[in-house]
């Protein structure tokens, strides 16, 4: 079974975006606009800062893997190779 995780952008430049997932990859912005997608992992803890645009990623349980608030930052699926 192939490994999927959830990316996410930031078109609107908001300082953080509450996501549903710890793992996930970052894109910046929409292509063409995007930096390196990174992979990035929360672990246990509860936020954690991308590398590269600097958003704050914020994991709330409540969200779908496919929501964020504020809303419209979900970008879609990538299959782990």
């Amino acid at each position: 079974m192939a490994l999927t995780y959830a990316k996410f952008r930031n078109d609107e430049g908001v300082a953080a975006i509450a996501i549903g997932v710890r793992e996930f990859k970052c894109a910046g912005a929409t292509p063409p606009h995007d930096h390196p997608h990174v992979y990035l992992n929360m672990g246990s803890a509860g936020s954690i800062d991308c590398p590269y645009c600097g958003t704050r990623f914020i994991f709330k349980a409540s969200l779908r893997r496919d929501q964020t608030e504020p809303p419209g930052n979900f970008l879609e699926e990538e299959v782990a190779e």
